[in-house]
């Protein structure tokens, strides 16, 4: 499948901006799905409901089901997490997987940046990085810089890096 990603350290601006691809991408006619990587715990269902009841009697896999979504949530228990490989044949074919977090996989990615976050750039160890996206203009960096609010450009490039465009 078509995968890039959107990496970068906390509070760099990755989910505003994954927000905005999604939204440009689909406006312009491409079926679009993304997968985020959360480092600690998470729940999408909530202590009361018949699902939640349903994962604490000891159920393996519940799936919730509408007339607008249905979603799958498989327990772990003891499990290990699936591989990032796993996670993505898990998901339906689209045009692009736009994956958000996974840094240590090597798919094709972008790294947004913050100055006032003042950390590292990832892309100096890491060569599946194709492009920075900063708040502030990157000088003598080995990859190509553009604008963290340009969504426009930064789709084009993603497109045009993916054979889409």
């Amino acid at each position: 499948m078509n995968i890039f990603g959107v990496i970068g350290w906390k509070d760099s601006g990755k989910t505003g901006l994954m927000e905005r691809l999604v939204s440009e991408m689909t406006n312009r006619g491409f079926k679009i799905s993304t997968l985020k990587h959360a480092h600690h715990s998470f729940d999408i269902d909530h202590q009361g409901r018949d699902s939640f009841r349903h994962r604490q009697a000891g159920a393996s896999e519940v799936m919730l089901s509408s007339n607008n979504r249905w979603a799958l949530m498989h327990e772990l228990r003891g499990e290990p997490e699936p591989s990032f490989a796993e996670l993505i044949t898990m998901m339906k074919p689209v045009d692009l997987i736009l994956v958000e977090g996974f840094k240590k996989e090597q798919h094709s990615k972008l790294e947004c940046h913050r100055a006032e976050n003042n950390e590292n750039f990832i892309y100096k160890s890491d060569n599946s990085v194709r492009l920075i996206a900063s708040d502030v203009p990157i000088y003598n960096a080995s990859i190509p810089y553009i604008d963290l609010n340009d969504t426009i450009g930064i789709v084009d490039f993603i497109l045009e890096h993916q054979g889409l465009k």
